[in-house]
């Protein structure tokens, strides 16, 4: 390791030093020379730049701490023991649809099912194209997620080792969800707590479709960290319905990166829903690179006890015509604490553009906070661009009427919590992920019908 390197660690980077040069001697071997070069740099800037702090102000208000002070050990692919039964259990859907299963970051064949219809795909791991797939894999890894953006991406850069790589070629349709499945546990690891890395790579070739559902779930409410860094790249006119479920131990920490390329006349759909979790980030980047390109961002965040969940968006508009429409909507009880931060920059050149940006927090604690910060940068004139938020708790007018109709308190609280949260789980297009997310809610807030047609709160 470069002198140079090591005099400019910190002491919470230090400890990454023995487990890089470990790395480097077994899985750093493997590849070619520009993905060896590509994590070297990387470790070399998170050794040099350490994790993010809160003086920066994109992290003013999530403290990375635990995760500094947490003493990791990288996750293996000695499984362990999980039968096929957890397995189903643990997933959104129980459709028999493809999907690729992976247990602390590695890729778990004998979990995954790839149907012979998907045979012309490259649908896989991103461990077996680093040596089969490498020229086609340095086209697009590493190109969108710069290792420099903060020191988790530097992290998840230098220990590249696996993940899902997803390659829909030109002309392509999906006709059923691909389903990447990241199960978590430490329960049965004998060095203490595990740090996985998972590095996505997802393509969809030009006049393609495809449906994407991306879940974390855990085994056990164990303490563990995943790390995840995803690229998205759309070439023109292709179309990626994606949803993502977060539904992580009450212990884990959650870093996910995801940064979304765009190309003429494609259409970006994205549905988040972060369940689980005690201290959860979330970055989401959309560049519109190309005239035309259409993005939907939603979001729905269920926040209690001490969690704390921030998610950060950007939507970069630097060409004509592109339209970008964002819903972002938690509902935060007991002591937790919510962030969400998001931007649309319009640039000179993108006339035409048609941005909105909606975020609504409802408190149902007077202990628990929600910060937001929706944001407009605009050079361009010819546009229609919004942007509004709101933080408040349960309407009483609302709360009255229920209560005069003769339902309880305990009930009528539900009943709007539920018809809040609604609204984004009603964007959901895959109907048995639909039903799956309005079956949590009925669990947390009571019945799904109950709530129709009532006004829910002042957020």
């Amino acid at each position: 390791m470069n002198p140079e390197i090591l005099d400019k660690k910190t002491k919470e980077t230090g400890k990454y030093v023995p487990l890089f040069e470990a790395f480097e001697k077994t899985e750093g071997k493997r590849g070619a020379a520009w993905i060896r070069k590509l994590r070297q740099n990387a470790f070399a800037h998170f050794c040099h730049s350490g994790f993010p702090t809160q003086r920066e102000e994109d992290w003013r208000y999530t403290s990375v701490g635990p995760i500094e002070r947490t003493p990791f050990h990288l996750a293996s692919e000695t499984l362990p023991h999980i039968t096929v039964q957890a397995v189903e259990r643990l997933r959104p859907c129980t459709l028999n649809w493809n999907r690729l299963v992976f247990v602390n970051g590695f890729f778990c064949r004998e979990f995954s099912h790839v149907s012979d219809a998907f045979e012309d795909l490259n649908i896989g791991s991103v461990r077996e194209a680093i040596v089969s797939k490498s020229n086609q894999l340095a086209s697009y890894l590493a190109q969108y997620v710069r290792y420099d953006q903060n020191g988790f991406t530097a992290l998840n850069t230098a220990f590249i080792q696996d993940g899902a790589f997803v390659y829909v070629p030109e002309g392509k349709v999906l006709e059923r969800p691909l389903e990447l499945v990241f199960i978590s546990t430490s329960r049965e690891t004998v060095s203490g707590t595990v740090l996985a890395q998972p590095r996505n790579l997802i393509v969809v070739g030009p006049s393609s479709r495809a449906t994407i559902v991306e879940s974390y779930v855990s085994i056990d409410q164990e303490t563990y960290c995943n790390n995840v860094v995803t690229e998205i790249i759309l070439e023109e006119s292709a179309s990626l319905e994606y949803l993502r479920l977060q539904k992580e131990s009450g212990r884990a920490y959650h870093v996910s990166t995801t940064k979304v390329n765009q190309a003429k006349d494609s259409v970006f759909s994205s549905t988040c829903v972060d369940l689980g979790g005690i201290l959860v980030r979330n970055d989401l980047h959309v560049d519109l690179q190309e005239e035309g390109a259409k993005c939907f961002l939603n979001g729905l965040y269920l926040t209690s006890n001490e969690q704390h969940v921030d998610n950060h968006t950007l939507i970069n508009h630097p060409r004509p015509k592109g339209t970008s429409q964002q819903l972002y909507k938690g509902i935060l009880d007991g002591r937790s604490t919510a962030v969400f931060s998001g931007k649309i920059f319009v640039h000179q050149d993108a006339q035409k553009t048609d941005a909105h940006q909606t975020n609504k927090n409802l408190l149902l604690s007077e202990e628990a906070t929600a910060d937001t910060k929706p944001q407009l940068e605009i050079y361009a004139d010819d546009v229609k661009c919004t942007h509004g938020a709101a933080v408040g708790q349960l309407d009483k007018d609302s709360l009255f009427y229920l209560k005069s109709r003769g339902i309880g308190e305990n009930e009528a609280r539900n009943i709007l919590s539920y018809a809040f949260a609604n609204e984004v789980a009603q964007r959901i297009k895959i109907p048995s992920i639909r039903a799956q997310l309005n079956d949590l809610l009925t669990e947390r807030y009571g019945h799904r019908s109950a709530g129709e047609g009532v006004h829910h709160g002042s957020a």
